[in-house]
């Protein structure tokens, strides 16, 4: 039902069904129709990459090439950020920025995103949004499962043959895997990466143990320099926490859901162009990955400033001390055995040595692989075979993740 009767409002349809038991992330298919598409577009049953890439990009990753054996088919790769930084954007809104020139352009009719519940501003709402200036409500980070592609069919209902989609990489493959069904005109896709997501509950705890008054937090980010930033609605000044500061031991067990643990594509792979922050070095990190992603990206590139990338550090202290202690957690949360006083040590070395840039981006990525393989091992050992496609292997087997008898 609309939120309102202007047009430039987002409109939030009525969405039924839910998520379907067992590894879902409720990317909006189970709610779609009967629901059968599952079995097809889920990417926690049996994913073909090299399958979906060719559809989508033309053409397979190649370990070869360039930077492609962690993130994916590129055609090009920015460190950007927008001229004019938009107001109240995570970063400077050039996710928002490319989907709003879709709109301002004709070139779609709509855009399927997420923008705050009415109710909490953290909790993802799915939306349609037919008017750029829409979108400004679209922007900065929401925590929680938002089923953006049950929005499909109200959208194409309602007449929309051109559309974009705003997606994470589980909505994402789903997307790619029912794609050629929907009867769509145009369809072009923005991809964020992965945010190793929680429940809305959950991550309102979360801000409970950051701050007293966890309410008035307005924003907040896990930057590329090893910090959180947090700002506040009350009037308070910005506060910046260390990674190795924050309240990790005091998190339950499943903060993270297992899915997000075995997730198989942190850089949105199948994404026309991918927008996030890790190889970004402060700006805005970007992917263009085929002819769609070009495009949308030359149609906003009168108002972005690119950078050079970065490459900074050395990943592998890192990436091994993540894998002794997913090894060494029964499940969970990674172990943290740092003695305080170490803290604030290390808390000042990591953003002056550690990995950055694309060396923190390649990090992060190859613990992400390790948590995959590591936790599906644990809880789902059956499901290894199917579950963990040859570019998550590939980028494992350096630190001696390799196929078991059976995988």
């Amino acid at each position: 039902m609309p939120r309102d009767t202007r047009a430039d409002i987002p409109i939030a349809p009525q969405l039924g069904g839910g998520p379907r038991p067992g590894l879902c992330t409720d990317c909006g298919i189970s709610r779609m129709g009967d629901g059968k598409a599952c079995g097809k577009a889920c990417q926690f049953i049996q994913p073909d990459y090299p399958g979906a890439e060719r559809r989508v990009h033309g053409r397979v990753t190649d370990p070869d090439r360039g930077e492609e054996a962690f993130f994916g088919v590129t055609q090009a790769m920015h460190r950007a950020r927008l001229r004019v930084p938009a107001s109240g954007a995570q970063w400077t809104g050039l996710t928002t920025e490319l989907a709003a020139e879709l709109l301002r352009s004709g070139t779609v009719t709509a855009v399927l995103t997420v923008a705050p519940d009415p109710e909490d501003r953290w909790k993802p709402l799915p939306v349609i949004v037919t008017e750029p200036e829409g979108l400004a409500q679209c922007r900065g980070m929401r925590m929680g499962f938002g089923p953006t592609l049950a929005a499909l069919e109200p959208a194409m209902e309602a007449g929309h043959k051109r559309i974009a989609v705003i997606g994470i990489p589980c909505q994402v493959y789903a997307l790619r895997q029912i794609e050629a069904d929907l009867g769509l005109e145009r369809l072009y896709v923005i991809g964020t990466p992965c945010s190793d997501n929680t429940t809305t509950e959950k991550f309102h705890d979360f801000l409970a143990l950051l701050d007293e008054r966890p309410d008035a937090i307005s924003y907040l980010e896990f930057r590329a320099d090893y910090r959180v930033e947090l700002r506040f609605d009350d009037g308070r000044p910005t506060r910046v926490v260390p990674f190795l500061q924050l309240p990790i031991s005091k998190l339950p067990p499943d903060f993270f859901p297992l899915t997000c643990k075995t997730c198989v594509d942190y850089t949105n792979r199948l994404a026309d162009i991918t927008v996030g922050y890790m190889g970004g070095d402060g700006d805005q990190w970007v992917i263009t990955r085929n002819v769609s992603g070009a495009e949308m990206w030359e149609a906003i590139s009168d108002r972005v400033a690119i950078r050079p990338l970065t490459d900074k550090g050395k990943r592998e202290g890192a990436v091994k001390g993540f894998l002794a202690n997913t090894e060494r957690a029964a499940g969970g949360m990674p172990l943290r055995s740092m003695p305080d006083w170490l803290r604030p040590v290390v808390s000042f070395l990591q953003p002056r040595i550690g990995p950055r840039g694309l060396e923190f981006a390649r990090a992060r990525v190859e613990m992400k692989a390790i948590e995959t393989i590591l936790h599906l091992r644990r809880a789902h050992p059956a499901r290894v075979k199917n579950m963990v496609p040859e570019h998550v292997w590939r980028v494992a087997e350096r630190y001696g993740l390799t196929r078991k008898d059976g995988e």
